[in-house]
């Protein structure tokens, strides 16, 4: 079976290393926070404000935001939609994702 990369005659540039929580992970340049974490096995980085629900990527589109996550300090921000860059530093993000 042939990979999605062959199939698309795609040729991504080399990986780089991100973390998640301190945990590397590694990804690929052009590659979202989601697409990078989902790739790593990792389909839960948010919890709900009032229950602490696990959510990820629902619309992956950038409409939804129960993607939230936060990337280099900065909550808040949208999985989907963001592309990481080497070196940069994921966290789960609780509620508002600002510290309480």
């Amino acid at each position: 079976m042939r990979s999605p990369f062959e199939l698309a005659d795609a040729r991504p540039g080399p990986a780089f290393t991100v973390t998640l929580d301190g945990r590397e992970i590694e990804a690929l340049p052009g590659q979202t926070v989601a697409a990078a974490l989902w790739a790593a096995g990792v389909t839960s980085w948010r919890t709900t404000r009032a229950e602490g629900r696990p959510r990820g990527v629902f619309c992956g589109i950038g409409v939804c935001f129960d993607c939230l996550v936060t990337v280099n300090d900065r909550p808040n921000r949208r999985a989907c939609l963001v592309s990481l860059q080497p070196g940069d530093a994921i966290r789960t993000q609780e509620g508002t994702g600002h510290d309480d």
